[in-house]
């Protein structure tokens, strides 16, 4: 069985581009969530610049692949947001340890696990 792919993209865009490729990145998680081996999709924005990162997580690299040829996303992503990005980078990533990160617990003297993805 294939471990599961999470994708760490980083787009930049204009301020003036900013608004549309939001909207466009929205409609473009909203379908990517309606797909079978899509697992997670999350869109966060830089409030200091015109950067967009998204995190998805797939079940497998053959999902990935099923989300990078589906319609929708030749459609969204290759049409209509490309061309309004002025930087892109994309990562392949895989969890770590079953996916659990461990962090300090409020007091700092113990450790304690929590079922969040290790990204970095």
């Amino acid at each position: 069985m294939s471990a599961q792919i999470v994708v760490y993209a980083r787009w930049r865009t204009t301020a003036e581009s900013l608004g549309s490729v939001l909207a466009l990145a929205a409609e473009l998680r909203r379908r990517s969530l309606e797909e079978p081996g899509c697992l997670g999709y999350e869109l966060l924005q830089d409030d200091e610049a015109s950067d967009i990162v998204l995190l998805e997580r797939y079940r497998d690299r053959g999902a990935l692949e099923a989300h990078r040829s589906a319609a929708h996303y030749r459609e969204l992503v290759s049409e209509r947001i490309l061309p309004l990005l002025t930087a892109r980078r994309v990562e392949l990533l895989r969890p770590r340890d079953g996916g659990a990160h461990v962090e300090p617990d409020v007091t700092g003297t113990a450790e304690k696990c929590v079922a969040r993805p290790a990204l970095f």
